[in-house]
Parts: structure tokens; C-alpha cells; sequence
């Protein structure tokens, strides 16, 4: 399939949809804009004009990056198009991340290995500790 990559951000009603889609919740439009706007970096995959995948980086830009909403839509997923949006990713924070920046992920749970080939690595508790999260 012709997939497109695009540095760009998808629509709210795209990201809803494509969060929806994957089972990831629904999500206000109106707070999904803001999220989306405040984002440091957006790739999109599209298929045609639908958009199939996203991902984002969110941030302070300077120390901490964060990969967020890295998604395919089902029908597309293990095709190479999530390794394709995160080599995007990965130029992205190449390009802006200096020696000392910390860039951190959340990943699906057994998807941990499709991360280690970009270098992440599991926190298993023993050298760093075991992340935490707050979810409100």
C-alpha cells in the first residue's frame, strides 16, 4: 500500500476517531485540539486523505521529550507503517535532543521489543526503579 508520512498534525476529529479505533478511550475534541497544538512534534500516515497513524512527541523541547500517541489504525498494523512513523520520530529527536535530554514512552504491553530496536529500554526496577504513572 501507498502510505503517505507527513510531518503533520492530524485533525481532532481524525485523532478521536484513530484513538477510538484502537480502544484507547474517547477524548473531548476540544481538549483533544489542545493537546494535539501543544504537541513539539506530529507525524501522520495517511492512505488517500484518511489518516491510518499518528504519532507525537510532547515536551519541554529542552530536557525531557516524550513519545506519545504512537498508533496505526488495526486493519493497517504490521505492515512496517508503525516503524516507519517512528523513524520520523527518531530524526525528529535526533535532530533537537542535546547529550543529557531523556526521552521516555509508554508502550503497550508486549509491544516493548518493537521499542528496544530504537534503544529504550524496560525499566525493571533494579537500576532506575520502576516507572509510575497518575492517570486522571
Amino acid at each position: 500500500m501507498n502510505f503517505e508520512i507527513l510531518s503533520a498534525m492530524p485533525t481532532p476529529k481524525e485523532y478521536v476517531e484513530l484513538r477510538a479505533l484502537v480502544g484507547w478511550g474517547e477524548v473531548d475534541l476540544e481538549v483533544a485540539s489542545k493537546g494535539l497544538e501543544r504537541s513539539l512534534f506530529n507525524v501522520s500516515a495517511r492512505l488517500g486523505s484518511r489518516l491510518v497513524g499518528m504519532g507525537r512527541v510532547v515536551g519541554d523541547g529542552a530536557m525531557f521529550f516524550y513519545i506519545q500517541d504512537l498508533v496505526v489504525a488495526p486493519e493497517f498494523q504490521n505492515k512496517g507503517l508503525g516503524k516507519r512513523l517512528m523513524d520520523q520520530i527518531e530524526i525528529y529527536i535526533s535532530q533537537v535532543a542535546v547529550k543529557g535530554a531523556t526521552v521516555g514512552l509508554f508502550s503497550a504491553q508486549g509491544k516493548e521489543s518493537f521499542y528496544m530496536r530504537y534503544e529504550y529500554i524496560k525499566r525493571t526496577g533494579e537500576d532506575l526503579g520502576l516507572g509510575m504513572c497518575k492517570f486522571i
